[in-house]
């Protein structure tokens, strides 16, 4: 997948104070897999422990709310927090989309179409104030702020494509995520081989990285009867997590992700 080079970085003084890890191997590992876990551990909130989808997604709602303020307030990146609010915000964009689809029966389509027109809206108010997109220049309270927003819309967009992939067209959960793989994969061919963007392919790829994480985590959790392996949404929650888990804890002790002073 594409790397931000850190030459797209404006200055020194804005890459200490850089809000964001660096685009790594490790970043794109975990967010495919905080992806996965957005997906069925709403799913184990809503349905297993049978909290409701307003009740889970009003405390989800609440804890994103907190750890977005200590994330926003803290003075530069530190690896626990930045992927604490990106497993939060993936639970609630995948609540998000199942309260239009689920509680105000909006078809998946309209959904699809509504994150993205609001995904686009916020890049396009995000360029015009600040111009520029790029992740590597979050250094200010009013770029950061931009940047979640993004990333919640992101989320939505993502589990809403997903879900209309694999249910809503009937491709099926294995083969939604073999798609979305593919087209990431050309993409990224196209960012090393035809000088693409690497703004525009950073966030392509953020974007489709969603319903790739939420169609694979399907995969994984639903009954063999639905297409899946049957492994539940406890099971896959906890091993993803784990995994999470164990790369931040790493990524903390290295600073391999942590945007050096040049």
């Amino acid at each position: 997948m594409p790397t931000i080079h850190p030459s797209i970085v404006q200055s020194p003084a804005a890459q200490f104070w850089s809000k964001v890890p660096e685009v790594t191997l490790f970043f794109w590992i975990i967010k495919i897999m905080a992806t996965t876990v957005g997906e069925t551990a709403a799913d184990y909130l809503n349905r297993d422990l049978n909290f409701g989808l307003t009740v889970t997604s009003l405390v989800m709602a609440g804890l994103l709310a907190v750890v977005l303020v200590i994330q926003v307030r803290a003075e530069r990146y530190t690896p626990w927090l930045y992927w604490l609010a990106v497993v939060l915000i993936s639970v609630v964009g995948t609540l998000l989309t199942d309260n239009m689809v689920d509680h105000f029966g909006i078809p998946l389509q309209a959904a699809t179409i509504g994150f993205a027109i609001a995904l686009s809206a916020t890049f396009a108010a995000w360029f015009l104030s600040e111009k520029t997109l790029s992740i590597h220049s979050i250094y200010t309270r009013k770029r950061e702020l931009f940047y979640w927003l993004a990333i919640l819309f992101t989320f939505a967009l993502g589990t809403a494509a997903g879900d209309l992939t694999a249910e809503g067209l009937q491709l099926g959960y294995g083969l939604s995520a073999l798609m979305f793989a593919g087209i990431i994969a050309a993409m990224t061919a196209a960012y090393y081989f035809l000088n693409l963007n690497a703004v525009l392919a950073f966030w392509i790829a953020y974007i489709l990285t969603r319903p790739l994480g939420a169609s694979f985590g399907d995969y994984l959790s639903q009954p063999v009867a639905n297409g899946g392996l049957g492994l539940g949404a406890t099971g896959t929650s906890v091993i993803f997590l784990g995994v999470i888990l164990a790369l931040v804890v790493y990524l903390t002790r290295t600073r391999r992700d942590v945007i050096a002073m040049k």
